[in-house]
């Protein structure tokens, strides 16, 4: 954003257990990713790798028979039972390759008579290692040769009428070295500030952070600060710059401040268009005056709240703002919108809304106004197709835990609004906990080990790209945690694999140019994911403004049906090294995979496209966009023939794709006579549709021909007004 104010069951009887021998055991060969070998020459160690690992299963016969009482430990106490139909499955995670020597599954009555072991290196691609035949249940000892980080049991005939039921499901075998074992859980390091309702001085504690962060928008400075349920009373929290402030319940209701949660632009002159990077989550708060102030933009999220009055976006004075995001939150107010021009509400309940500007859009919104775009510009729809909520860290009693809530579908109003949320909790012992100092090496040995990712607020440089390859993966950041790529490196990788999420950090572009930062997929990426979904929430990017930063594409989304909520993408226009070569970043954002859902995309500055859509059903809901100020001329930014990148472009060969409530903007302040042929720019077909566009100049410093493609009328006219040209839907 611009410092001139642009907008930015049941139980059957158990039976004995006995010894049973194998029908048959065929050793497959499937999947040439699997290194077998002969069992004679086979060296795995016979180590009990599984008991006590992450386990999943196909299906379960009732909350009693989960598939982690296959892996327990506990030989006839508990088990793990299939629904009754073929087939089904159990697996276990070991946390890092290993070499496989042995599978030892002790049966309850119901038992498998034919099934697989199967192993895969990242818990999607399975290759078949044995096949058991003629099984008459008790306990199958299995002879492996192979590796494999993950080792399923995958069921093809029952020995009975009912499920499958296995007491015990151990595989033996020996990791592949790497060094110690990393520990999960610990303590969340000095930047993370624990109160409670009788911790002294807390106001103390908010106004020093406050005074480091109110106006350090470029510092290194991180902080989190991190409340236990109970009722904190008159409390002033005054959030700057990579400052976040939580609840630590599991529901907004557990936390309660009788006060305020306040944004405001006084260290700006009154003007809060760079109100970046912090954010509020899961408090019920009781403002003071009835009405509590975030005046913020681009980067500061607002989830999980519950405001007992009304919610005012704008900064004291009603000077500029320039955008935010709103999700899962419920204020009993009105919310004034005011100068803030352009704004997007997810899965919310709101009192009312008071104007619009530019672009305001909601979805899944109880109490939203109904659309009425061009005038007033508000986009609505009734529910949002696909939402889950971003993970967050809670207490349980006085363990950490991360709660990951379900996925939603067309969802509507907050996730919290019948009591507690939908979703699984994961104990911090399962996570690694980052803190300053520790090395790419050690956080790619972690993911690799099986843990999560919780990343404590501070600054994190990579000298190689984490990878994270394990299905239902999170990485999690607190404060505003920031990772920069050294030498050229992509900061992050995701597997095709399911239900990864990503959410709460920011990756910084190094001085070496990387050609990305953030690869969600690879590039032959084809697996489904539409049931359990990769989630892209509060990740942040940023090109220059920190110091010198170069990257050729920033994200790259090559999984399908992942869902990114809530980013900005940035390429800096102000701050400590920027200009047109300075921090040269010539793609935001590129989307190569089927079924893409983005609600909330903000991206800005890039030299060439800010948005390349080339996946089939892609939807966009609320796109926020500015062109680059600084392109030297006319030449630095021609496409061929035409005028200008589009700052939204959906590939020619696409088909099908929609899209609401989308602005661009430009304001080319280097040479104001830059004209852009058009704002966005699609194929004409009648399964690609636009509704609620925009292109506005900001004060005659370069125009727009068109809106999209040929279609909507010049800015030129307007002059220096700053009167957006407007197209309700296209084609």
């Amino acid at each position: 954003m611009s410092s001139v104010g642009s907008p930015p069951a049941f139980r059957r009887p158990a039976s004995s257990v006995r010894r049973a021998t194998v029908g048959a055991l065929v050793a497959s060969l499937a999947g040439g990713l699997l290194a077998v070998l002969p069992a004679a020459t086979a060296q795995a160690a016979p180590t009990l790798l599984s008991q006590g690992r992450t386990a999943t299963a196909s299906s379960t016969e009732g909350a009693a028979y989960a598939a982690s009482a296959a892996v327990d430990g506990n030989l006839t106490g508990t088990r793990w039972a299939s629904q009754w139909t073929d087939a089904q499955w159990v697996q276990v995670d070991l946390g890092q390759s290993a070499t496989l020597s042995r599978a030892l599954l002790t049966w309850e009555g119901a038992y498998g008579k034919s099934y697989e072991i199967q192993a895969s290196d990242n818990g999607t691609d399975w290759r078949t290692v044995t096949t058991v035949t003629g099984g008459d249940g008790g306990t199958d000892d299995v002879t492996l040769s192979g590796t494999g980080r993950y080792v399923r049991m995958n069921g093809l005939t029952r020995g009975t009428g009912y499920g499958y039921s296995l007491w015990e499901f151990q595989v033996y075998g020996s990791t592949d070295g790497g060094g110690p074992t990393l520990p999960g859980g610990g303590d969340l390091g000095p930047n993370v500030h624990v109160l409670d309702p009788s911790t002294p001085n807390i106001q103390a504690k908010l106004d020093q952070v406050f005074q480091e962060q109110e106006s350090a928008q470029f510092g290194a400075g991180r902080h989190a600060f991190l409340l236990k349920p109970g009722t904190y009373n008159n409390l002033n929290a005054q959030i700057g710059f990579y400052t976040q402030i939580a609840g630590l319940g599991l529901r907004p209701g557990d936390t309660t401040i009788n006060g305020d949660v306040t944004v405001d632009a006084g260290w700006f002159n009154g003007n809060a268009t760079q109100n970046f990077w912090r954010g509020a989550e899961g408090l019920t708060l009781n403002p003071v005056n009835g009405t509590n102030r975030w005046a913020v933009s681009q980067a500061s999220s607002f989830r999980r709240m519950h405001v007992k009055g009304g919610l005012n976006l704008a900064p004291n004075g009603y000077g500029w703002a320039s955008g935010g995001y709103i999700a899962d939150s419920k204020v009993d107010g009105q919310v004034g919108n005011y100068s803030q021009q352009q704004w997007y509400t997810r899965d919310s309940s709101i009192g009312g809304w008071s104007n619009s500007v530019w672009n305001q859009t909601f979805s899944g919104v109880e109490g939203a106004p109904a659309t009425s775009f061009p005038e007033p510009r508000y986009t609505t729809l009734d529910t949002t197709p696909i939402s889950r909520e971003k993970p967050y860290l809670y207490l349980d009693g006085n363990e950490y835990k991360v709660f990951a809530p379900a996925k939603r579908v067309n969802a509507r109003g907050t996730s919290w609004a019948n009591g507690t949320p939908q979703g699984e909790s994961v104990p911090l012992s399962q996570f690694y906990v980052v803190k300053p100092g520790a090395t790419a090496a050690t956080i790619n040995q972690a993911l690799a080990q099986g843990l999560h990712l919780l990343f404590t607020p501070g600054v994190y440089h990579v000298d190689q790209t984490l990878h994270v390859n394990r299905a239902n993966t999170i990485v999690l950041g607190l404060g505003l945690a920031t990772i920069i790529p050294d030498n050229g490196v992509t900061a992050m990788k995701v597997a095709d694999v399911d239900g990864v999420r990503l959410a709460g950090f920011l990756i910084d572009a190094g001085p070496v140019n990387s050609p990305t930062l953030l690869e969600i997929g690879p590039g032959n990426a084809s697996a489904d994911h539409a049931a359990n979904p990769t989630t892209v929430q509060d990740v942040y990017i940023r090109i220059g403004g920190a110091g010198a930063g170069k990257a050729t594409t920033s994200m790259v989304v090559n999984s399908d049906d992942a869902i990114v909520d809530h980013t900005w993408v940035w390429r800096a226009d102000h701050g400590e090294g920027w200009g047109w070569e300075t921090n040269r970043a010539d793609y935001g954002v590129r989307v190569n995979g089927d079924d893409v859902l983005a609600t909330g995309l903000f991206v800005e500055h890039f030299n060439k496209y800010d948005v390349e859509w080339y996946g089939e059903r892609g939807r966009t809901i609320f796109y926020q966009n500015e062109k680059a100020y600084d392109a030297p001329n006319q030449a630095a930014i021609q496409n061929g023939t035409t005028k200008g990148y589009a700052a939204y472009r959906v590939d020619d060969s696409v088909n099908t794709h929609e899209a609401w409530g989308l602005g661009s903007y430009c304001n080319y302040n280097v040479d104001p006579t830059i004209v852009q042929d058009h704002g966005f720019k699609a194929p004409v077909k009648p399964g690609v549709k636009f509704h609620s566009l925009l292109v506005v100049s900001l004060g005659g410093m370069g125009h727009y021909n068109h809106v999209i493609n040929d279609t909507g009328a010049s800015t030129i006219p307007a002059g220096t007004s700053t009167v957006p040209s407007t197209v309700v839907s296209f084609p």
